[in-house]
């Protein structure tokens, strides 16, 4: 497996964070075992554990980061420049298309157009049939303060690293929502989780 963009790898070690089953990631896995070479795309930081879970795989994996610019976004109010914004927060295009994209919480972090625009580019950079997943608060009314707080232990299972947060309000988008500002997405399946978010698989 090969990592792109120059990003420090963090290890994450917390005794408040909280675990929970994350059956559709393990579904994302799953795909990614078909033995040919894919491009897995990575929203949140560089996370060891990320890395190695995916260095299992026959692919390459993207890392944007994105926490940092996701207020940049928001506050952008032209939409060309929107979309040009949102290309420059990801990795350089490369000739291979993206196969998968984790986006963790970081869309809960988005205003609709903002949201809007940086699905769109993503779409551009992807191949048919591309899986995407995310994590959406739903049945809570806020969030920890702070985006990408998560991170997989093992091909089932993610770790909530949020605990000692402040909290903000949360957009609590519907799959309506998501699917309207998504136009090149379609919803596969979702699943209401222990911790009250709602776990999402879309495919391009």
């Amino acid at each position: 497996m090969k990592t792109s963009r120059a990003t420090a790898v963090v290890t994450d070690t917390s005794a408040d964070a909280a675990a929970f089953n994350a059956p559709l990631f393990g579904a994302l896995l799953k795909g990614l075992e078909s033995g040919g070479r894919c491009v897995v795309l990575d929203l949140g930081a560089a996370r060891a554990q990320t890395v190695t879970l995916v260095s299992r795989y026959r692919c390459r994996l993207e890392i944007a980061d994105l926490s940092s610019g996701l207020e940049q976004l928001n506050a952008e109010t032209e939409a060309d420049r929107m979309l040009q914004l949102a290309d420059a927060l990801l990795p350089a295009p490369r000739d291979e298309p993206i196969d998968a994209v984790l986006c963790w919480d970081l869309l809960n972090y988005l205003e609709r157009p903002a949201l809007k625009a940086l699905m769109a580019r993503i779409a551009v950079r992807s191949r048919p049939g591309t899986v995407v997943h995310a994590l959406i608060v739903y049945a809570g009314t806020h969030m920890p303060a702070r985006a990408g707080q998560f991170m997989p232990i093992d091909e089932h299972s993610l770790l909530d690293l949020s605990a000692a947060q402040s909290a903000r309000k949360a957009p609590r988008y519907s799959p309506a929502d998501l699917t309207d500002c998504m136009t090149a997405y379609t919803l596969e399946r979702a699943m209401l989780l222990s911790n009250g978010m709602q776990e999402m698989l879309f495919r391009v």
